[in-house]
């Protein structure tokens, strides 16, 4: 049996974010991964679809055009040639972690692991032994128990298809569906999104996410909450969505149906039991240093934690706590309350700390700074559609534990806020900066 240090079970962000600590450390350490080395993110997430998201924001610029006294022709969109472009940006990112990977030190191994005991693994026959082992298999989309679900296709699909479609239906109101829908919604794509709970995106702020679904309603999305999917159906060359609302049973035609409810722990089949990790439907208990608590020489990060947000930042984070548990013991703890989220619609809503209701919920005493934005003279000057921010400052001690903006550059403006959060930089004190003007950043000062 071939013995490591450490063994990486994914290649994504969460694993390579291992490997810093535990090689300057000297230790031995194996990679596995299946498929292209960066996970998820770099190959068929978040960069990919930034591609998408940048090509819509020129159609956006386009559409406002007028507002700035410019006269142009209606934009026409070669979503092929937009599909290769992407492809072709991305391309080289998993050879380029390959040099990465082996200037470090790490073996890379290609190969689906299974676990055969408490701290070893099989890859192709090769049985290799640890003594830590680091769960980063990232995450895969949440199967949907419906009659028809063979006929649903996920985000990989949608960054891979060539053909633009007429008419797209999004199962769930996630981040997902709403940033590729705004992309197709502007490339001329009717779109339905049909959400089964009451309020869509709920990790954001309620009074954010409106200011979003009217943005979206106004560039032609459709949006049902407490739509039941009850079956999707072949109609002719097309499909055929059947879903409960209010009680009453609709359908909805579409070219493409994509499922958005969500990502499940992509655990399934590590053979857990044989690694003596306790888990509840892929859900591995874990203690604050990452560890599973069933095994503590397993760690587990990035996608594959059920409870920690799915984010490729977070995964790297996570990654490097456990790198350095790994070193020095069991030490360093994840705090997430300081870490910004951006949903990259078009505007993008972007936000850190706790929403309202949550500040309200913990029992804190908070004023909510709450702004509409867009007759502010920035917002004018750039004609933006919405614009609007609120910040949510504990009362005695001025400190701020929230921050929610919607468009005015909000996914750039929310660092400065998580900035001020981790280190203590009351709302009076931001607000006292001297920031260039004329900018988004200048308007900082007036938002609390």
């Amino acid at each position: 049996m071939e013995t490591y240090d450490v063994v990486i079970l994914g290649g994504g962000n969460a694993g390579m974010g291992v490997t810093v600590a535990t090689r300057a450390a000297g230790l031995s350490v194996a990679m596995i991964e299946p498929r292209d080395l960066g996970g998820t993110c770099p190959n068929r997430g978040c960069t990919p679809k930034k591609v998408l998201v940048a090509a819509a924001h020129a159609l956006d610029e386009i559409e406002r055009a007028d507002r700035h006294a410019i006269t142009v022709d209606r934009p026409r969109l070669d979503w092929r040639a937009l599909i290769e472009r992407e492809k072709e940006l991305i391309r080289d990112i998993p050879s380029r972690l390959w040099g990465l990977m082996a200037r470090r030190g790490v073996d890379v191994i290609s190969g689906e692991a299974v676990f055969i005991g408490a701290n070893a693994i099989r890859v192709n026959g090769r049985e290799i032994e640890a003594r830590n082992i680091v769960i980063a298999t990232g995450s895969k989309p949440r199967p949907l128990p419906i009659p028809g679900a063979e006929h649903l296709t996920n985000s990989d699909d949608v960054l891979n298809d060539p053909e633009l479609p007429r008419a797209v239906v999004f199962v769930g109101g996630g981040v997902i569906a709403f940033e590729l829908g705004h992309v197709y919604a502007r490339a001329g794509v009717d779109v339905t999104i049909l959400e089964a709970l009451p309020q869509l995106l709920g990790a954001f702020d309620a009074d954010a996410v409106a200011r979003i679904r009217g943005e979206s309603e106004r560039l032609g999305i459709g949006i049902r909450t407490l739509a039941w999917v009850k079956r999707i159906d072949k109609a002719g060359e097309r499909l055929r969505v059947t879903f409960v609302a209010d009680g009453v049973e609709c359908a909805v035609d579409a070219d493409r149906v994509v499922n958005c409810a969500g990502r499940v722990a992509n655990v399934e089949g590590l053979d857990l039991g044989a690694g003596v990790i306790v888990h509840r439907e892929g859900r591995i208990e874990i203690d604050d240093h990452l560890r599973s608590r069933s095994n503590p020489d397993i760690y587990v990060c990035g996608d594959a934690v059920w409870n920690s947000p799915q984010l490729s930042p977070v995964a790297t984070y996570e990654g490097g706590i456990v790198g350095r548990n790994i070193v020095d013991g069991p030490k360093h703890r994840p705090n997430y309350a300081h870490i910004p989220a951006s949903l990259y619609t078009i505007p993008a809503l972007a936000s850190v700390g706790l929403t309202e209701a949550k500040a309200r919920e913990q029992g804190l005493r908070v004023k909510a700074h709450v702004n509409d934005m867009q007759d502010w003279l920035s917002a004018r000057t750039y004609t933006e559609t919405v614009a609007w921010s609120k910040i949510i400052v504990e009362e005695t001690t001025d400190q701020i534990v929230g921050a929610h903006i919607v468009g005015h550059a909000g996914e750039e403006l929310i660092h400065i806020f998580a900035l001020a959060m981790k280190h203590g930089i009351t709302a009076p004190q931001l607000a006292e900066m001297v920031y260039c003007f004329p900018t988004f950043s200048a308007d900082i000062r007036n938002m609390m």
